[in-house]
């Protein structure tokens, strides 16, 4: 009777793509013939029922060919394509994107390739070079061939400005710096969502893609533009702080902008010699802006740096600072005002985002460097951090 045939249908064929995540590929069970051989198994005797039919119902073989047997090509291709498979993709996501650059001919041919494959949970998020109409179980092989893959990495590490990640983008790239320059004008175009150019202090901003650049090493895919690179990074920048849940807790523990605990944590990045001073950093930026400290400003020569970098100066260090680059009233970043700076420093890291989260407890108002592996010793009043200076100097770091 044909209600009890085995038609060979599974979870594939009705489209559950949920179900065919990479890492946790299925694989049929009980059966040795596997998919391909119960779906022609089932072709035959469709055939013989329609044979007994008669010779007019041929006329739809090809329909019925494709709904029991997978549309596949085959050997190993011919020609070229670049194929990119995005971070989280799941198997029918992979296989739409292979059929989108006719890589195989169909999803259900890949899919069933790599539930056929153990290995296929091995297949990684990034940009491959592979053939046109490759067979599902040719595509598979390849993707799993790491001289497959395209790899174009940059690392961009903790603490650069946009400027200087620019710079590094475009000598990676050969992008120009303008064209980085361009695209990083209107932020909010580039993903960083509206609401994080709002501050608790009362302070206007302008948006700037600084602190949004997240540090991280990157696959740059082939004819990138300015644009997709930079939202490559802003969209990290957001998958990090989404799962830290950083800008709810800002809001409940810290009691002040998230864009305010950015600007903090990029104070600290710059600021601390050491991760291990991450927060007590961030905490005497909280301490002096926010508490009793008596103008109420940072007074860290870091902001002055940033000001010359941002206006095309050399940067100096502290020694080099002259009077009137230290106070220089044009600074919107002049470390005499009161409050935070106008925007991040620079891009922090993860661990300075958690330093500037939650910062450990003190009511440390100074720092200053103490060793060559760069600690910082904390101090609460000018006496003891004159005395934490001496130590420093003893020790010919300052």
């Amino acid at each position: 009777m044909i209600d009890d045939l085995d038609l060979g249908f599974d979870e594939t064929e009705r489209g559950e793509k949920g179900r065919h995540r990479r890492g946790a590929v299925r694989r049929r069970q009980g059966k040795s013939g596997g998919g391909r051989g119960k779906t022609l198994l089932a072709l035959a005797l469709a055939l013989i029922l329609l044979g007994g039919i008669g010779g007019g119902a041929f006329y739809g073989f090809d329909r019925v060919q494709n709904y029991f047997v997978t549309p596949d090509y085959d050997g190993s291709g011919t020609g070229e394509a670049i194929v990119e498979i995005k971070q989280g993709a799941l198997l029918a996501d992979m296989a739409d994107a292979l059929v989108a650059a006719d890589v195989v001919k169909s999803t259900k041919a890949f899919i069933e390739a790599a539930e056929e494959n153990s290995r296929s949970k091995n297949i990684q998020p990034g940009t491959y070079k592979l053939r046109k109409q490759m067979s599902g179980d040719a595509a598979v092989a390849a993707m799993l061939d790491l001289k497959n893959r395209v790899v174009n990495g940059l690392t961009i590490p903790e603490g650069l400005t946009a400027k200087t990640v620019f710079k590094r983008l475009s000598e990676k790239t050969d992008i120009p710096v303008k064209d980085f320059e361009t695209a990083a004008k209107d932020p909010i175009a580039l993903g960083v969502p509206d609401w994080w150019f709002e501050r608790s202090d009362g302070k206007k901003i302008k948006p700037s893609i600084e602190g949004f650049l997240f540090p991280d090493t990157y696959e740059i895919p082939p004819k990138a533009t300015a644009e997709t690179v930079l939202k490559l990074m802003v969209d990290n920048f957001l998958t990090v702080t989404g799962e830290m849940q950083y800008a709810d807790k800002v809001k409940s523990d810290r009691r002040i902008a998230p864009y305010e605990a950015l600007i903090v944590a990029s104070l600290a990045q710059a600021e601390a010699g050491n991760k291990d001073d991450l927060g007590k950093v961030a905490r005497v930026a909280y301490n002096r802006v926010y508490g009793d400290f008596p103008c109420n400003c940072l007074e860290m020569d870091v902001t002055v740096n940033y000001y010359l970098e941002l206006t095309g100066q050399r940067t100096k260090t502290s020694k080099q600072m002259t009077e009137s680059e230290l106070n220089n009233p044009k600074n919107p970043y002049n470390r005499k005002l009161a409050g935070l700076v106008p925007t991040p420093i620079n891009n922090p890291g993860k661990q300075a985002l958690e330093g500037a989260l939650d910062p450990p407890p003190g009511k440390w108002l100074f720092f200053v460097a103490i060793d060559k592996e760069g600690h910082s010793a904390f101090a609460e009043t000018p006496e003891q951090h004159e005395q934490n200076k001496a130590k420093a100097k003893e020790a010919g770091i300052i």
